[in-house]
């Protein structure tokens, strides 16, 4: 405290100290607090002051006075952070040796304690600028004290306590700290790549906060002495980048840190992050994993290898071919014409195969081919899955890559269109990937149909699955993922049951319904889908639904594990086109083979397919050129490299290419074929 007639200087001394933190705060947007004892601080200010210049006046001493005790109490202890260091604010020139003697004390004492929090407060103003008071004599003495006012930028105006926001700042620097120590600059560079090349699910929602926590990583590792850094940097970065560690993309960063696979990291991260439908689209690999690849391809003269393209029938010999037809076989290198022809001349009992319906793949090779010129596949819906194309290598003579003796390999569809419905139910939310699906939609006309429809199972047990116990997985695996109450104006409404696994799922008859819950006007009535074994069966209701209605629109029923429907209200089979050829129809097969991995009498590489070519089947995808398990192994080091060149390279376009059905003779199938020879029939293969 100072008397303004008699010591003139405390008010110049307290226009420094305002001066100094003016100009050493307008480019910072926080302020910190260090850890001193406020009565200490306190004390030593009033203990610093030269001997005969802090005396007693009245009862206390001179400059002891509660508005600068306050003062120096509450914001004594306040530090400003700039570039990694900090900076109290008794740290200025005073030009006078006695109040210079005290700061110099005060700044050398909190500038030896650490940096505890950001300073937060609600005041707008710090201290008593001036007061006044009338002595005996009737003299108005004004009394100068320590006074700051601060800017908007460093006084709170939120509704939590202060102790709430300074614990969240603590918070947000403790796991900044942990994240610049812990995670290792690879990781960051590593995911930042993944991201860039599109590999990541949802990764570039993270992309430009691992751009700024790398700057931080960089300039921590150059650091000394960080403490302040963390502070600075912490509150500077904000708690998204700050708590990066904490979130989904910092469980990948620690994996990667910690030595994990990045296959495995990545499908950790994934599982957190990622829908249960979604399918990487990519590869993960790194450019380390690529030059790495790139050279050992050189070395071992595999390059011109990697160039893919369809194969068609001039790529083939007869030694490969389990049948032909007649257009086929003309091409087909070592073909004789005139003996093929003699042999469809020789006379078969057609008794041989008057009772046959069903056979394995094996005897249907063995004993039907022999005697066929023609062979019709019958392409029903749930064989979609089984497109599939021979791809041969670009250059003929390029050395095989594979672990059989020829350059040949084979390309199973992966994007096979949804129906309309099941798009509309996966935008929803809904799971469409299970075994068994009923999906129903509605409000998808010219007019806008408001009524709340429900989408109802009711399980062989008696279980029933509705809106009443949605998002929950029953024991069959059942559940109800997409409730709709109001339906939005031109928007589709939908609902789904799925089933995720058959062998939780009860024998019996699964009921399946759709209950008007409210109406509210509606006239459209609805569709639905069931689905199973690749199969869509399709519903069209098109009458109004009364106040409480139920309309059963089929009874599936699960026996053996095999499913059967029976429909309630008419359907149809949904009938669709698929690389050119359309489902539900008799194909002609122009060739069937084996997979090239059993040509030339190879036995034991892997799992031996069965191709039926078929007639005008265009693949119209941009299949793999060849996969992982095909490779050699001395390129299995590399395989997340593979991986990406056998998606990303195209595979050339041909004319006439050889795409049809292939069939795994390791997994259950069947497929229905109309075979010509001395007789025609229809014929079941089992698989």
């Amino acid at each position: 405290m100072c008397l303004e007639v008699k010591i003139v200087e405390f008010k110049e001394f307290k226009e420094l100290l305002q001066k100094n933190f003016k100009d050493k705060t307008f480019d910072v947007n926080y302020l910190f607090t260090v850890d001193v004892d406020p009565d200490e601080l306190w004390n030593l200010y009033l203990d610093s002051f030269p001997s005969g210049t802090n005396e007693i006046l009245r009862k206390r001493r001179e400059f002891d006075c509660s508005s600068c005790r306050s003062f120096i109490k509450k914001f004594g202890n306040v530090v400003i952070a700039k570039n990694d260091k900090f900076e109290t604010i008794w740290n200025f020139q005073v030009n006078d040796p006695t109040y210079q003697t005290v700061i110099n004390e005060l700044n050398k004492f909190v500038k030896s304690s650490l940096i505890e929090n950001v300073y937060v407060t609600k005041d707008t103003h710090i201290g008593t600028d001036v007061n006044y008071e009338q002595n005996d004599n009737g003299n108005v003495l004004a009394w100068h004290h320590f006074y700051i006012e601060l800017p908007k930028k460093f006084v709170y105006i939120g509704r939590d306590t202060i102790d709430t926001v300074t614990s969240n700042y603590r918070a947000v620097r403790e796991v900044f700290k942990r994240s610049l120590i812990e995670l290792s600059l690879e990781s960051i560079d590593t995911v930042l790549e993944l991201i860039n090349s599109n590999t990541l699910y949802k990764g570039e929602e993270w992309k430009g906060a691992l751009q700024e926590f790398r700057k931080y990583k960089l300039a921590y590792d150059k650091l000394n002495d960080a403490d302040t850094f963390f502070w600075e940097k912490s509150v500077e970065a904000g708690p998204v980048i700050g708590k990066i560690r904490n979130h989904s993309i910092g469980t990948l960063l620690i994996d990667i840190t910690d030595g994990m696979e990045l296959d495995d990291a990545v499908k950790r991260y994934e599982k957190v992050v990622a829908p249960t439908n979604y399918k990487r689209p990519k590869a993960i690999f790194t450019k380390k994993m690529l030059e790495d690849a790139k050279s050992l391809v050189e070395e071992l003269g595999y390059m011109s290898s990697l160039s893919r393209r369809f194969a068609t029938l001039d790529d083939i010999t007869i030694n490969n071919i389990l049948f032909s037809n007649r257009d086929a076989s003309k091409r087909i290198e070592g073909s004789n014409s005139i003996f093929e022809e003699l042999k469809l001349e020789i006379s078969i009992d057609p008794k041989k195969f008057s009772k046959v319906e069903e056979l394995p793949i094996s005897k249907f090779i063995s004993d039907v081919l022999p005697t066929t010129n023609e062979v019709e596949v019958f392409f029903e819906n749930k064989l979609s899955s089984n497109m599939v194309s021979l791809i041969a290598p670009a250059k003929p003579d390029s050395k095989s890559m594979f672990k059989w003796n020829n350059g040949f390999s084979w390309a199973y569809t992966g994007n096979i269109t949804d129906s309309t419905m099941k798009e509309n139910v996966k935008m929803a939310g809904g799971n469409v990937e299970g075994v068994l699906r009923f999906s129903i939609q509605w409000n998808d006309g010219k007019s806008h149909d408001p009524n709340d429809l429900d989408a109802h199972c009711k399980e062989p047990t008696g279980n029933q699955i509705y809106y009443g116990n949605k998002r929950i997985v029953h024991k069959s695996s059942g559940m109800l993922d997409v409730d709709i109450i109001m339906p939005n104006t031109g928007v589709a409404a939908v609902e789904n049951i799925i089933y995720t696994n058959k062998r939780n799922m009860p024998d019996g008859v699964y009921k399946f319904f759709v209950n008007q819950f409210n109406n509210r006007g509606g006239k459209e009535g609805f569709k639905a889908e069931i689905e199973f074994d690749n199969q869509i069966f399709e519903f069209n209701y098109s009458h109004e639904l009364r106040q409480d209605e139920n309309v059963v629109v089929a009874e599936v029923t699960l026996n053996n594990g095999e499913f059967s429907i029976k429909e309630k209200i008419p359907s149809q089979m949904s009938s669709k086109e698929v690389w050119g050829i359309k489902t539900n129809q008799f194909i002609p097969s122009t060739v069937i083979m084996y997979s090239p991995n059993y040509w030339d009498d190879q036995d034991g590489i892997g799992h031996k397919h069965v191709f039926f070519m078929l007639n005008d089947c265009i693949n119209d995808q941009s299949p793999n050129g060849f996969y992982n398990e095909f490779l050699k192994h001395e390129l299995e080091q590399y395989k997340r490299v593979f991986e990406a060149l056998g998606s990303k390279s195209a595979v050339g376009d041909v004319t006439d290419q050889l795409s049809g059905l292939g069939f795994s003779t390791t997994k259950r199938a069947s497929v229905l074929v109309k075979v010509k020879g001395a007789t025609e029939r229809i014929i079941r293969i089992n698989f």
